[in-house]
């Protein structure tokens, strides 16, 4: 039994029905060439003998879930491998649009607090001799840098391995070494309170003198209303598609911007085009909250330990180049916001401008205040390289995040061997036609190329 950090609980308290706390990703994956019609059957029951779990697979809140578990975690000692490793199938031949409405649905559902907050599917019957595995791990255990992390155990780089360790199994040496989690005690939980919130003081005073200076810098809680922060239900639509890394990488190199710059420079153009469609498009340039990771690169992923940055998207802005432009001046300015905060300061001021709110949302007429930013988007490194999962190859990946009370869609990518995969999730009532964002996305990086006289011939798929 031990104490939840602050950085993980505030995931368990906001959860409901209607706003789970998971976050997941979905890989597409080839089977091997001697694959046989029994292939995943057999791989599914294999998977079930590796029942001796690591400690972070094993812990789910204390009981009562709902009060005492809301700060403490405790550990299962016999954990129920088959409703937590589950094989489910498409009608063959399975195309994405059907495995988009089934991982929709599954990542619609609440993971369940009696048990360890993780569940694995092995998805079988896509076209092509290929399946898919869709991962579901909740929010207080795992930001996104830490689920890649997590998710890279299971990987490796060639296909001659064929018995790799899922990512939940303790292979019978020491347990890698993990970041502590910084609440050990009530006293330590008091201490490190304080030091947040002066921390977030000092932050939010530095930011005040900022922004006073600095027209760049975007104000907390004065974004425009759009179709996006209204209240949502529990029903998820998700929805991804792939571009070449390098792709964007020239775009970057062209406008003297970082691939960061281009990924949100697509997503606000493709915002822009959609809600033009949808007569929504406000006068006022859209606010992100963009994550910043504080984790060091030899931190094992358990935990919490991310912070927050607004950024103007420029949406209202009809020229690509200038739109762009906005942006690298509007996230430059947002970066020199925590510039000297360690990371629990970092962290207590973003718990203030987006757990506030978070909290504060559910409080039933809260949503029709000014949101304090639009919609997260988030960019995740992943492998630069191929990786195989028992020998058979990870075509794609794709992440799935999750959407806030008020804050409808959510844009999360990843890079992985060359590709960068766009990830989509929204409330299914409150973003119709998700999927016409990529396409409006992919517009979007045209128009930079066009403006920077590079090439539009790349090759892309779309899903």
């Amino acid at each position: 039994m031990s104490f939840m950090s602050l950085a993980d609980s505030p995931f368990l308290l906001i959860e409901s029905r209607e706003h789970p706390m998971h976050v997941g990703s979905v890989m597409i994956l080839r089977k091997p060439e001697d694959a046989g019609p029994g292939y995943l059957g057999d791989l599914h029951r294999h998977l079930l003998t590796f029942d001796k779990l690591r400690p972070m697979f094993r812990k789910h809140p204390k009981s009562p879930v709902n009060s005492a578990g809301l700060l403490m975690w405790t550990e299962e000692r016999e954990v129920d491998m088959e409703y937590h490793v589950r094989m489910s199938a498409l009608p063959y031949p399975g195309n994405e649009g059907q495995l988009l409405d089934l991982i929709g649905r599954m990542h619609s559902t609440l993971l369940d607090r009696h048990r360890p907050l993780w569940e694995f599917h092995l998805i079988d019957g896509l076209m092509g001799d290929r399946f898919a595995i869709y991962i579901k791990l909740h929010h207080a255990l795992v930001d996104g840098v830490g689920g890649v992390s997590i998710v890279k155990r299971g990987l490796s780089e060639t296909p001659d391995i064929k018995s790799t360790l899922p990512f939940w199994a303790q292979d019978g040496s020491a347990p890698p070494k993990t970041r502590r989690a910084p609440i050990r005690s009530p006293w330590d939980t008091a201490k490190m309170v304080a030091n947040g919130v002066a921390g977030t003081v000092k932050t939010f005073a530095k930011s005040g003198t900022q922004m006073l200076r600095d027209d760049a810098l975007v104000t907390p809680y004065a974004a425009p209303r759009t179709m996006f922060n209204v209240p949502i239900t529990g029903a998820r639509r998700v929805a991804y598609r792939g571009f070449p890394l390098q792709r964007l990488k020239d775009v970057a190199v062209a406008h003297g911007a970082t691939v960061n710059d281009i990924v949100l420079a697509m997503s606000s153009g493709g915002l822009r085009r959609y809600l033009e469609d949808k007569d929504g498009l406000p006068e006022q340039s859209l606010t992100a909250a963009v994550p910043v990771s504080l984790k060091d690169k030899n931190d094992a992923g358990e935990g919490n330990l991310i912070s927050l940055i607004l950024c103007e998207l420029g949406t209202n802005i009809e020229e690509p180049k200038e739109r762009l432009d906005a942006i690298k001046m509007s996230i430059g300015a947002a970066k020199q916001t925590l510039k000297g905060a360690d990371a629990v300061q970092a962290m207590a001021f973003s718990g203030v401008v987006v757990g506030g709110p978070a909290v504060l949302n559910l409080v039933p007429g809260m949503t029709k205040a000014r949101p304090p930013y639009n919609l997260i988007i988030s960019n995740v490194p992943g492998p630069k390289n191929a990786a195989y999962w028992n020998g058979c190859l990870v075509e794609r990946v794709y992440p799935m995040s999750l959407a806030l009370e008020g804050q409808a869609l959510n844009i999360t990518v990843v890079s992985y061997n060359g590709m960068i995969g766009f990830g989509l999730v929204g409330c299914r009532s409150g973003v119709p036609h998700m999927g016409r964002i990529l396409a409006y996305m992919e517009e979007s990086l045209e128009e930079l190329e066009r403006a920077s006289g590079l090439s539009t011939a790349w090759l892309t798929y779309a899903e």
